[in-house]
């Protein structure tokens, strides 16, 4: 990217107004963006205040690279994007098929869990996921 962003801070949600500093655009952008792209979907609260998740702030970071620097139009990045899920996908899936015993299972057992939802976003199975947690923190706690 052309200017060099800030870091994300480890945050659960992010108002629209911190994810426009964050992301080097403005607040009508990021509204305009989600009637355009599907895969951003902020979560609203009282009086339709807008929280994005860090998945979703790294999604406009990608559309504002695909749109601001690579010269993507509107319609071109929707379709890379689209792309890019697909390879997750497939890449998901060739990763279920390797068998070799330098991979760590969890990754294994992590990339099957990925699948991609009707919008095109990443949607994970929250119980595996769950249950991967609580085999890391039987990993780090103290015995």
């Amino acid at each position: 990217m052309g200017n060099a962003l800030p870091s994300i801070p480890a945050k659960r949600y992010f108002t629209i107004g911190e994810v426009a500093e964050l992301c080097g655009v403005k607040p009508h952008v990021l509204r305009y963006w989600e009637q355009e792209f599907t895969q951003l979907r902020p979560m609203k609260r009282r009086g339709n205040r807008r929280y994005y998740q860090h998945h979703e702030v790294l999604m406009i970071r990608r559309i504002r690279d695909l749109l601001y620097d690579q010269g993507f139009t509107i319609n071109g990045a929707r379709n890379r994007l689209q792309e890019l899920a697909h390879a997750a996908r497939n890449d998901a899936a060739a990763v279920e098929l390797v068998d070799e015993p330098e991979l760590p299972s969890m990754l294994v057992d992590a990339a099957r869990d990925l699948s991609i939802d009707a919008r095109g976003g990443v949607a994970l199975d929250s119980n595996a996921v769950r249950k991967e947690l609580f085999e890391i923190r039987a990993l780090l706690s103290p015995s």
